[in-house]
């Protein structure tokens, strides 16, 4: 306990950077640096995609997990098994832009915020304010711990 007091004071423990949107570097479609540097935490994760006012992914995707989740949306491919067939920095893409691997997608960038048609403002019919700074839908924790729960979504369940 001394030791890391010790070493958070003389500055020796690297805090991580989140990487801002602007930033992201794709390879393909996959994203392999991490956007903070932090392990996803996997309920987090699981909390994000199924709320609504969050990452609201159950409103398109289904899975056996979240099945006690209401109202599944069947747009997107069910995500059973999806842990096995990507990897994460190719989870990670898919969840940042997912037009970067299928340009016809109607899901969303989770974490973009320019380069954008006719942007508008929330659910109000009008343009986003030119003066007004666009935010992601999801922070760059809630992405990396998106992809922790992705990952654990295997047919081993």
């Amino acid at each position: 306990m001394i030791a890391l007091a010790t070493a958070c004071l003389t500055g020796s423990v690297a805090m991580a950077e989140v990487v801002p949107p602007s930033e992201v570097t794709f390879d393909g479609y996959a994203v392999e640096q991490s956007l903070t540097g932090t392990p996803g935490n996997p309920e987090e994760g699981r909390k994000v995609m199924t709320t609504k006012s969050m990452g609201n992914c159950v409103s398109c995707h289904a899975a056996e997990d979240y099945a006690d989740v209401p109202f599944h949306g069947e747009v997107g491919p069910p995500l059973d098994g999806v842990g096995e067939r990507w990897s994460e920095a190719e989870l990670r893409g898919l969840v940042v832009n997912a037009k970067m691997a299928f340009e016809g997608t109607v899901m969303p960038a989770f974490y973009k915020t320019e380069g954008f048609n006719r942007l508008g403002d929330g659910f109000t019919g009008k343009a986003h304010p030119e003066d007004k700074p666009v935010e992601p839908l999801l922070t760059a924790q809630e992405v990396e711990d998106v992809v922790a729960y992705l990952k654990t979504l295997t047919y081993d369940e």
